[in-house]
């Protein structure tokens, strides 16, 4: 199996490059393709990426999230595809729970699993062990969760599904992933999978208020099959 991983970027000048430094060292080669995704960004971040070797940089003008997931669809030639956002630092042990996964369970359509904050309080970090704590029982009773800057799905299943829903704007996008690819196969939310990420969106729209906005979505989403908040705010 060929792996690609694929990393959506928007004006990410100040992340790209920590983002790329993590991903090629501690993806140690596995991955047949890297491939940054500059989704209409007015800043340096495709400089940034290309001054990367091995980084393959692919402009998309229409802006949204949803919208840069599909051209790396488009674009990859892996028949595992791996997304993770411009922001985050890939652990060491990731790619090696990648590989792993999908070598030993043919009936995965997707692999995913929790952030950890890398620039938050310690006690704002048990909140969040906490709130992934309580999810996992969801996770075990509705069979599918997906987190969308840390997840990795097969090509064929993609292709099934006719990509990603690009008419979602930003929240819910990840669950409707999830909710969809969960018809081909199995999702599997792994606690030890996690990736390491920036809290801005927390810190910036407030800590709770967050947590509670993407709650409504996840529910929307699984009852509603459609997001509840329509709009969503750039935080960079």
């Amino acid at each position: 199996m060929k792996f690609s991983l694929i990393i959506p970027a928007y004006n990410e000048e100040k992340y790209i490059g920590a983002c790329l430094e993590h991903a090629l060292k501690n993806s140690r080669g596995k991955f047949s393709e890297i491939i940054v995704i500059d989704n209409a960004s007015t800043d340096k971040t495709k400089e940034v990426a290309e001054s990367f070797s091995g980084v393959k940089v692919i402009r998309e003008e229409d802006k949204g999230l949803t919208k840069a997931r599909q051209r790396g669809f488009i674009e990859s030639t892996g028949d595992i595809l791996a997304y993770i956002d411009a922001d985050t630092h890939m652990p060491e042990n990731w790619i090696d729970i990648l590989e792993k996964t999908f070598n030993e369970n043919s009936n995965c359509a997707c692999l995913s699993g929790p952030y950890i904050y890398y620039d938050v309080s310690k006690f704002q970090q048990y909140l969040v062990k906490l709130y992934w704590y309580l999810g996992m029982p969801l996770y075990a009773l509705i069979g599918y969760m997906v987190i969308g800057g840390n997840f990795v799905i097969r090509r064929s299943v993609l292709d099934k599904m006719n990509g990603f829903d690009t008419s979602i704007k930003f929240y819910g996008e990840d669950t409707d992933i999830g909710r969809r690819a969960n018809k081909f196969g199995k999702i599997k939310f792994n606690p030890r999978f996690y990736m390491y990420t920036s809290a801005r969106r927390l810190n910036g729209q407030g800590f709770f208020s967050t947590g509670w906005t993407y709650v409504i979505n996840f529910f929307s989403e699984v009852f509603l099959h459609k997001p509840a908040t329509k709009e969503y705010k750039d935080i960079r």
